[in-house]
């Protein structure tokens, strides 16, 4: 196991991408705060398995009194790096706290770049569900599916509860977004979906009353979905699923519990129907806020998760901490 503090004082929430000649890009928030001043999505690379990185562009920069910090984030079919980034109104300068949900919920944008991820553009070409929510938040990895488009979850967010996860299609290779299916009606927020070799869908949706993580399925490209019961226990949220090389499934998450604040992962071998145990990749302490991890493949089998803490035992500031590490 190889551990690194990869971007140094950002809460992140990290996203990646990994694109087909192995270049890592993750989006992430900028700023040592869950949310609670202003701030942008950046997009940051590694052109060496995780171990090293540095700033690429910015893929959403912020407005005044607002920030950009909600992503899902992906690669089209074109090789275009695209992000979907909402965000919140009523922030304070940097340094100066506000509560993380007071506010409205910005729009999202559409943000696009070239492979590199330096030059970014944005517009704002997403519909609203003609029956639901006013108001959606992206997350999760923007997916290829098996019917040639791109597939993305957003969640439904109408306070005090997130009350839905929907699914969002877009035709135009990722420059058009409209909904398709609903993932979960009700009790859902942070949704992360995965396409498997058979062109089934699988999505990691964290509940929204105890936080567990509950695995849905869909066979017709995210039209409709069913529950397949949870994986995860009472405060073991967010998830990322990544399929590995093998056709392994990799469940990667955060554990916030009594006695462990941890990031950890689960295994498949058969798609997602039944999953090996616990793996705690890093134990963090009870203080932190922390988890959200994300997982891709290197070509020579390593796994590069990264995710993100408010602090570890030796370093006292919020950072996005990469794993380099082996499965068995």
């Amino acid at each position: 196991m190889e551990r690194y503090v990869a971007i140094d004082n950002v809460c992140a929430w990290p996203n990646l991408s990994r694109a087909d000649d192995g270049k890592i890009f993750a989006a992430i928030f900028n700023q040592p705060t869950h949310g609670g001043w202003e701030g942008d999505v950046e997009c940051w690379r590694s052109d060496d398995d995780g171990k090293f990185w540095k700033l690429a562009g910015v893929a959403a920069e912020h407005e005044s009194t607002t920030n950009r910090m909600n992503v899902a984030a992906g690669l089209a079919r074109d090789g275009s790096l695209v992000v979907l980034a909402s965000g919140w109104t009523k922030r304070n300068v940097v340094g100066d706290y506000s509560s993380p949900h007071d506010g409205q919920v910005l729009p999202m944008w559409v943000c696009r770049s070239d492979a590199d991820g330096a030059n970014w553009t944005h517009d704002e070409s997403i519909a609203l569900p003609t029956d639901g929510p006013e108001t959606i938040i992206p997350f999760g990895d923007v997916i290829q599916l098996g019917d040639g488009n791109l597939g993305v979850s957003v969640y439904g967010w109408a306070p005090p509860n997130q009350v839905c996860s929907l699914f969002y299609v877009s035709t135009d290779d990722g420059r058009n977004w409209a909904q398709r299916g609903i993932i979960a009606a009700t009790d859902s927020n942070e949704t992360a979906p995965v396409t498997l070799p058979d062109s089934t869908l699988l999505a990691a949706v964290r509940t929204n009353g105890d936080g567990h993580i509950e695995l849905y399925r869909s066979q017709d490209h995210g039209a409709t979905w069913e529950n397949r019961g949870p994986f995860s226990l009472p405060g073991q949220h967010p998830g990322h699923l990544t399929v590995l090389s093998d056709g392994r499934l990799l469940l990667s998450f955060g554990i916030r519990n009594r006695g462990l604040h941890a990031v950890a992962v689960r295994e498949s071998d058969d798609g997602g129907t039944s999953w090996k145990g616990t793996q705690v990749l890093v134990d963090l302490p009870q203080t932190t806020d922390l988890g959200y991890p994300a997982s891709v493949q290197a070509d020579d089998g390593t796994i590069i998760t990264a995710y993100y803490t408010s602090g570890a035992d030796a370093h006292q500031r919020y950072h996005m901490g990469v794993l380099r590490w082996s499965i068995g």
